[in-house]
């Protein structure tokens, strides 16, 4: 599907991309490099969309709309993979902070995988018929750059799609695709809570109402909302991340501040376990790749903004897993090799190239002529 020449150069791509991340909302070389390969490829380009998004539009007749989307920003973690090509970036956190950068979750492989199946699809156009409408997003990991668009009139000025088409990649083995029907990732919601309390001396507790005690007591409650408030048959995930109070141990603070992550899947769940929160706290894959190549990974606790295209524009939205990490560490089955092989968000997160790039690719083409008029 992809000419050897042509992959080759991706490859090129996805490495200068790992090797150089960008934070949220500062994705400027990663754009300008997206904004200049669909230049190249044939799109009408437009950046600065939500910040710093672009988006492509490619017209071949009358037809249905297509979004296909990638997202590009990368995560404050600091790269240990040993790769000749791993990050040594560093950038700017929102607090001013100074903080490495890496490609931990994979995005460099989302953004070249959609290059290149948009280059396949625009040399390809008399097979198919209608608008391809390519999204590279920013800021998926503020769960913020897909409302960004939207709010900059993504569907006024470039139109609305039929169908909103995304993959991401996974610790699963490459070659590999996951897809499941209905709810497939979790909806997440990130609060800040602070416990505000009266400190004192550490001598003297009985003078202080101590936060540090009243959050321990919080961080082991939340765990409640899950158990005895959402039903066994439902599934919802409430984290403590963060926890952060005081400076010395002698001395007691005035107050405590936890940052929880919700994950769920249904809006009466979520409301649910958001209640109970505030109340303590105050397809056709398988026909190309054959059946044995398809997983079916169930509902996913992971989360994603891309969904948030659909419900904007009224549309489906169709978002698979593809593999990424070597089959070799799938030796003894694929739940074994996940439980010890390094996940999203991992400072050791290191997507092999092939045929992880490949199959990305062929899916992003596939599931694209599943929905464009077929001229074949």
């Amino acid at each position: 599907m992809i000419p050897a020449d042509r992959l080759d150069t991706l490859h090129e791509l996805y490495r200068d991309l790992h090797e150089h991340p960008e934070l949220s909302f500062a994705e400027t070389r990663t754009a300008a490099i997206a904004a200049r390969e669909l230049h190249r490829i044939g799109f009408e380009v437009t950046e600065g969309v939500g910040r710093t998004g672009v988006v492509g539009v490619l017209r071949n007749g009358a037809g249905p709309t297509v979004l296909l989307r990638a997202d590009f920003d990368a995560l404050p973690v600091a790269e240990r993979t040993g790769l000749p090509y791993a990050s040594r970036a560093r950038g700017i956190d929102p607090d001013g902070n100074d903080i490495p950068v890496m490609h931990a979750c994979g995005h460099d492989v989302h953004l070249t995988c959609l290059l290149g199946a948009l280059e396949v699809l625009a040399s390809d156009r008399d097979t198919w018929r209608g608008t391809i409408l390519a999204v590279c997003q920013p800021a998926e990991e503020l769960g913020a750059g897909a409302q960004a668009m939207i709010d900059d009139g993504l569907f006024e000025r470039f139109g609305r799609p039929d169908i909103v088409l995304g993959q991401h990649v996974a610790p699963a083995p490459a070659g590999m695709l996951g897809i499941h029907p209905g709810p497939a990732f979790a909806a997440t919601d990130s609060l800040r809570v602070v416990l505000h309390r009266r400190g004192g001396h550490g001598s003297r507790p009985e003078t202080t109402v101590d936060p540090v005690v009243m959050a321990a007591y919080a961080v082991t409650r939340l765990q409640t909302v899950v158990s005895r408030e959402v039903a066994g048959g439902e599934t919802a995930v409430v984290t403590v991340g963060s926890l952060v109070s005081g400076t010395k141990d002698n001395i007691i603070p005035d107050d405590a501040v936890l940052q929880i992550n919700v994950r769920t899947y249904t809006p009466a769940v979520r409301d649910r376990v958001l209640t109970g929160i505030r109340r303590i706290l105050e397809a056709a894959f398988a026909d190309h790749f054959g059946a044995g190549r398809i997983l079916s990974p169930g509902p996913v606790t992971g989360s994603e903004d891309c969904g948030l295209f659909a419900t904007a524009a009224g549309v489906p939205c169709c978002y698979w897993l593809f593999g990424g990490l070597d089959p070799a560490l799938f030796a003894d089955g694929i739940e074994a090799g996940m439980a010890r092989a390094p996940a999203n968000h991992s400072p050791l997160f290191a997507p092999v190239v092939e045929p992880t790039i490949s199959v990305g690719v062929e899916a992003m083409v596939i599931a694209a002529h599943t929905w464009l008029a077929d001229f074949r």
